[in-house]
């Protein structure tokens, strides 16, 4: 039987203290206790206690892990499922820069909305609003993991967010005609086929890195996205399962596709944009090594200003920086399909996104017809007046 008593004693200077002891027995039948300053919170808390007893889930404070324990616990089942390894630095970099330097020693049943609220706040007052947002979400997924194991009876962090204005929103950056046919015209080599198959096809550059010959069908005129090549040159599975998608592509793309078949690198993993050696090629030196100087060499670049002047290397010619990411390509893809009215369905699975809301959110301001929308407002006008 629970129960609240007030517990009185004489503090340093001889004055009377006071506090208000629950005594309980948690879910295993141990009797425990728990103190207070106030009647009234000692009160709220054992009522919240008894609730999480009877439904198995409570936690004594003396029982609970804090959350770096927790913290810990998540990033070894990432370890223990075989996540990437990019995905398990990015967990752990998480872990020790954000989370655990702030709210780490907190146990579980300490923790609250409020607290998680705070941390929230004090983050956004040293980091960015992304970095925010990400730690916010691993906590989230910290404490997740830690109720399916019983360690917690709720997850506190859920319904905590940070708001994001959508004029903070990177708009989606789509190259001009006339710079995607630039860089196809200086593209030499196996870059051409690359670049091409990102306009055309769409494809992550980790998928473009992936890219098996088996997968591309030249003669059903399809490419097929199975896997990927991780930040570290591994290859996996896509990361979800939009990922796996089959593609159609032109004639132009095959034609150039054969062609590079019978010149690419062979090598044991079969990959149709390997390095000199058969093997993965590296994120870093396709962008830093090829993409970035083919667009410096096609004129889409733009000078690197110093005190908003242009920066001049030592022959005194201003310096130039790459004006695009390989993501702008895929970005163009999408746009040209949208430009042949093609179904928001096609569009979402041909680029790969898990939900039509991504797709409409990341593309819905490209999807205009000022044309058809004329018509149709011309239309209900006629049938309103006739």
């Amino acid at each position: 039987m629970a129960s609240i008593r007030k517990r009185l004693w004489p503090g340093p200077d001889g004055t009377e203290k006071q506090a208000w002891i629950v005594d309980y027995r948690d879910g295993a039948g141990k009797r425990r206790f728990k103190q207070f300053p106030r009647k009234k919170d000692a009160d709220a808390w054992l009522t919240s206690a008894a609730w999480e007893v009877s439904r198995g889930t409570h936690t004594a404070d003396s029982q609970s892990v804090t959350v770096a324990q927790a913290a810990n616990l998540w990033v070894k089942a990432a370890e223990a499922n075989d996540r990437e390894r990019g995905t398990i630095e990015q967990y752990k970099q998480l872990r020790d820069l954000h989370i655990v330097p702030l709210i780490g020693a907190e146990k579980l049943s300490r923790l609250s909305q409020p607290k998680v609220e705070a941390f929230r706040d004090q983050l956004l007052e040293t980091r960015s609003r992304d970095m925010t947002g990400k730690a916010v979400r691993a906590l989230s997924r910290i404490l997740g993991d830690a109720q399916r194991r019983g360690l917690v009876a709720q997850n506190v962090a859920r319904d905590v967010k940070v708001t994001r204005s959508k004029r903070d929103k990177p708009k989606v950056v789509i190259p001009a005609k006339e710079e995607l046919k630039a860089l196809l015209d200086n593209a030499e080599g196996g870059l051409k086929p690359l670049v091409m198959v990102a306009i055309f096809a769409g494809l992550r550059a980790s998928e473009l890195r992936g890219l098996r010959w088996m997968d591309v069908d030249l003669q059903a005129m399809t490419i097929t996205v199975a896997q990927r090549a991780d930040k570290y040159c591994q290859l996996g599975p896509p990361k979800s399962e939009a990922g796996y998608r089959t593609i159609p592509i032109g004639e132009a793309l095959v034609n150039e596709l054969r062609v590079w078949k019978l010149q690419c690198p062979k090598g044991d993993l079969g990959l149709a944009f390997p390095n000199s050696e058969g093997g993965v090629m590296d994120y870093s030196h396709l962008m830093k090594r090829r993409f970035d100087p083919l667009q410096v060499k096609a004129g889409v670049c733009d000078p690197v200003l110093l005190d908003g002047k242009p920066k001049l290397d030592k022959t005194g010619i201003a310096v130039m920086r790459a004006r695009y990411g390989l993501h702008s390509l895929r970005h163009a893809a999408a746009s040209a399909w949208i430009k042949q009215r093609i179904d928001l369905k096609r569009l979402q699975v041909w680029i790969g996104h898990e939900n039509i809301e991504l797709t409409l959110d990341t593309y819905g301001h490209l999807i205009a017809d000022s044309e058809g929308d004329a018509a149709l407002v011309a239309a209900a006008q006629a049938e309103l007046l006739a």
